[in-house]
């Protein structure tokens, strides 16, 4: 039986609730769809640069980890991030803005 997974609109009103109590500004930029699509998450750094985070399948640990899918120039990124949405369009895309990189992604409670 295959484990219940929590809907993304509820996942992304949590992530971004528990950003708000660290004082990490984010926003959603791109709304997917409310059930089942997937989150990037892009971590602006105020310096022109960024990086763009997403869930992969890890099939040794039969897990779904956060992973670093691109990360460079914030144009770049941004790239990659239209790339992604122009084949599924019920991709969320979450902003942060933190200049040391901080996402609060590696923390308990947000696989």
């Amino acid at each position: 039986m295959p484990e219940a997974r929590l809907a993304t609109g509820i996942w992304v009103s949590a992530y971004l609730a528990r950003l708000g109590l660290a004082n990490i500004p984010a926003y959603v930029t791109a709304r997917g769809d409310e059930t089942a699509g997937a989150v990037l998450v892009k971590c602006a750094h105020l310096d022109g640069t960024a990086a763009l985070y997403g869930r992969e399948w890890d099939f040794d640990t039969d897990s779904r980890p956060w992973q670093v899918l691109a990360q460079g120039p914030e144009r770049e990124v941004d790239q990659a991030i239209a790339r992604q949405r122009g084949f599924d369009p019920d991709l969320w895309v979450i902003e942060i803005e933190s200049r040391d990189g901080r996402t609060l992604l590696d923390e308990p409670g947000l696989a």
